[in-house]
């Protein structure tokens, strides 16, 4: 018989650096993804709040939004090219809305690719909705910035 994968939801530490930048390289490549010194950085800010998932001990998917009084901004959100389509990231999102919620954010907005339709879709599932487009936001793109509030 095989094995069920355990998906577990917590809080990113410091100690998560480093596997945290490997995702991020892996999903985004070397000119989109971010450092380990980054993620080191976003785990000790307290006006951050990052989540990973890790599946059976190894981290899988990581988010994070920077919190501004009563808004929140997604600022990183990964899952492993493997791992996609597979509910990791509505488990992740979830989990990231309810813990800006419990600090006091009514209203989160992120940056998304416009070609990126499978994030697209996901944010659209948790009731995002495009409110502007950002022009050269990434290097190669425009950025469409959706914005959702949160109750």
């Amino acid at each position: 018989m095989g094995t069920t994968a355990r998906l577990v939801c917590r809080k990113m530490t410091v100690d998560d650096a480093e596997a945290a930048a490997a995702l991020d390289l892996k999903s985004f490549g070397e000119v989109d993804a971010w450092s380990a010194d980054y993620f080191f950085y976003a785990a000790q800010n307290e006006r951050a709040e990052f989540l990973i998932v890790e599946e059976n001990g190894k981290i899988i998917a990581c988010a994070g939004a920077d919190i501004f009084t009563d808004a929140a901004e997604i600022v990183s959100f990964a899952v492993d090219p493997d791992k996609r389509n597979q509910g990791v990231g509505t488990k992740l999102l979830a989990a990231l809305i309810e813990a800006v919620k419990k600090r006091g954010a009514t209203v989160f907005i992120l940056e998304v690719r416009p070609s990126n339709k499978n994030a697209i879709k996901l944010y659209e599932k948790f009731g995002f909705q495009i409110v502007d487009r950002e022009e050269n936001y990434y290097w190669d793109e425009d950025a469409w910035i959706m914005a959702k509030e949160i109750f």
